[in-house]
């Protein structure tokens, strides 16, 4: 099963009694935030996890029908490290 942000607002609008046009507005403020902030450096949130963006190395990809090969360049990306805490619970 899936959570999906669509089910993160209807969750935070009917727990905290507030419309879940304000909840998405909080959900969307929150993940900005997160992504604006991470890009300095990395964000820890106690007893959840560690936000920080990855580099992923240029590699070379390949068609599988074609088998023809390309290159594809470096990205980067925003990880999470799930805290032992989040682990633990979802085991």
């Amino acid at each position: 099963m899936s959570l999906g942000k669509k089910d993160i607002v209807k969750n935070i609008s009917t727990k905290a009694h507030i419309s879940s046009y304000l909840s998405n507005n909080i959900l969307n403020s929150f993940i900005k935030n997160i992504i604006n902030a991470s890009k300095i450096q990395s964000v820890k949130i106690s007893s959840f996890g560690t936000f920080y963006y990855h580099t992923s190395p240029q590699r070379i990809g390949r068609n599988p029908s074609t088998k023809e090969e390309f290159t594809i360049p470096e990205r980067s990306k925003l990880c999470l490290k799930v805290s032992n805490n989040v682990k633990t619970s979802l085991n």
